[in-house]
């Protein structure tokens, strides 16, 4: 499932993108916002960070709503794809914060205290 993270900063009340980075899977996605991972490096004037799941290959003919576009938002973190992708995403979230396998830096964008 490819992912596409995009950075944007808020100036002058206009959203600018600033960054783009395209991420194979969410195994790759999970790499970038470990701690270490290159999300560390994010400017400190983000007014966004966006996570887009691309739709899968093959409908889902069983249960359409599982394809359903959704957001998810999580602080200044915009998670945005399938419904059953956002799920699984926000899962793998749960279970790796609870293991300490995120960064303070993507746990501080998401507004994430635990």
């Amino acid at each position: 499932m490819p992912i596409t993270v995009e950075f944007s900063v808020k100036h002058d009340d206009q959203i600018i993108k600033q960054d783009s980075v395209s991420l194979a899977s969410s195994i790759e996605l999970f790499e970038f916002i470990a701690p270490g991972g290159d999300c560390e490096r994010m400017p400190s004037d983000l007014s966004e960070i966006q996570l887009i799941l691309q739709p899968p290959k093959h409908p889902n003919v069983t249960n359409p709503i599982a394809d359903k576009r959704v957001t998810l938002q999580l602080g200044l973190v915009l998670v945005t794809g399938p419904l059953s992708e956002i799920l699984q995403v926000a899962q793998e979230l749960i279970d790796k914060m609870g293991r300490g396998e995120l960064s303070e830096a993507f746990l501080a964008a998401a507004a994430i205290q635990y």
